[in-house]
């Protein structure tokens, strides 16, 4: 990647943030309805703080940080910086006003190109410059996607469903009793001794929790060519799903207890009938759109009731690598929908829905890799320090940033979360 592309990519994805407000109201900005979300103007202030505490600050000479309490403000979860401002009360934060923050993303924008133009290319602080800028990229399309998952949280919590998008877009299928979807259908591998992960040589960018790549060795298995839908989901609800323990792990059962689960976290039943929150509003629920925003705990409880499994993160990379060319043959996802939209039945004959639907719920422990070694410095702990307690989902979703995503692509949450756009792809064998 030559220099003018860098900028170019840089202004593009930072413009990205700022376009994706458009829409919002000033009142908007600040939202914060729960303690593992964040508000808009948070993830816009942070973003800028990331490029700010990880690259100007020390490779800029000169450079004057536009506020120093910033600093507090805005770091999420770096010790090695600092203390942060508590999480659960991000909301509160009324100051900076949204004109400031806006004011910081310029003065960092200013101050970053003016860097990048400046970089010495083949030294070792100018490759650490550049590298550490495409993180801070990636690092921006992830909070892109958070924007998204975390207003519809916030927007689902109002009695007035407000919508963020217009709901003529909304993409309708059929009616939650009417179902039109094809069979599930089962495609068969005969695994082996199969490579997953990234190369660390490899010319293109991956997180650091993709390395190394490695060698696993994997059974002969099946995979579900679509995703579960809305009405097969609801088949195991109307079976007693929710109330029956045997299908649950011992903490699913807990949380089911203890949040009172009954549906995925945006259905609703109302006096119109089966509805469903969505980034276009309040809308009636669709048969064959994937069932999503369940939890690792209800995928599994399903796969149990199902009689079948979920795939494992090895069987789920080792299926996507074999339809794909290189890196070169991943959705390019552009946003155009802000929902799972259903399966194409004339694929039934290879994987669907791996990246433009639903993040897909393994039975993988988020652990390192062999041979795994974390980042020296503050920026180690981007991933490392989290591979633990957690389940890995593969693929993308509808809100996934363009060329984002890829096969090798390690996200992860706590098994009770339910707020991402998380779905469910059966495996068996």
């Amino acid at each position: 990647m030559t220099i003018k592309t860098l900028v170019e990519a840089f202004r593009s994805i930072r413009n990205q943030s700022v376009h994706a407000c458009e829409s919002l109201e000033l009142e908007d900005y600040g939202l914060q309805a729960a303690a593992f979300s964040s508000p808009p103007k948070w993830h816009l202030a942070h973003t800028s703080w990331f490029f700010e505490t990880f690259i100007l600050k020390t490779y800029f000479p000169g450079y004057q940080v536009f506020h120093e309490s910033y600093e507090l403000l805005f770091n999420s979860y770096y010790n090695a910086i600092g203390e942060q401002y508590p999480r659960p009360k991000r909301g509160l934060l009324s100051r900076p006003t949204v004109k400031e923050v806006m004011a910081y993303r310029q003065h960092i924008d200013s101050a970053m190109i003016k860097l990048l133009t400046q970089v010495e290319l083949g030294s070792s602080i100018g490759e650490t410059i550049l590298q550490r800028t495409k993180l801070g990229l990636e690092h921006e399309k992830q909070h892109q996607e958070l924007f998204y998952t975390d207003l519809k949280y916030s927007f689902s919590v109002n009695p007035l469903y407000p919508a963020y998008a217009s709901g003529e877009s909304f993409p309708k299928c059929q009616l939650v009793n009417e179902p039109k979807q094809s069979s599930m259908q089962w495609i068969d591998y005969l695994g082996g001794l199969v490579e997953i992960g990234v190369d660390e040589h490899s010319d293109y960018f991956s997180f650091d929790n993709e390395s190394p790549q490695h060698k696993v060795f994997i059974e002969p298995f099946s995979l579900a060519n679509r995703l579960v839908t809305n009405c097969e989901f609801q088949a195991f609800i109307d079976d007693g799903g929710y109330q029956k323990p045997e299908y649950w792990l011992s903490d699913g059962w807990a949380a089911v207890q203890k949040n009172n689960w009954t549906q995925p976290l945006y259905w609703r039943n109302t006096n119109e009938g089966a509805m469903e929150f969505t980034l276009y509003g309040l809308q009636i629920r669709q048969a064959d759109q994937p069932v999503c925003h369940v939890s690792g705990y209800e995928a599994d409880a399903y796969a149990n009731w199902a009689n079948e499994r979920l795939p494992t993160e090895a069987e789920w990379e080792f299926a996507a690598k074999y339809h794909a060319v290189g890196n070169k043959d991943v959705a390019e996802n552009t946003l155009l929908t802000f929902h799972p939209p259903t399966s194409d039945p004339e694929k039934d004959h290879v994987p669907t829905q791996l990246y433009d639907s639903c993040w897909q719920w393994t039975s993988s422990a988020y652990r390192p890799y062999p041979g795994f070694k974390v980042n020296e410095g503050a920026i180690g702990e981007y991933n490392g320090k989290f591979m633990c307690n957690q389940w890995i989902l593969r693929g993308g979703s509808c809100v996934s940033s363009a060329k984002h995503l890829r096969p090798s692509y390690r996200n992860f949450f706590y098994p009770e979360d339910r707020w991402q756009f998380s779905g469910i792809r059966l495996a068996k064998k």
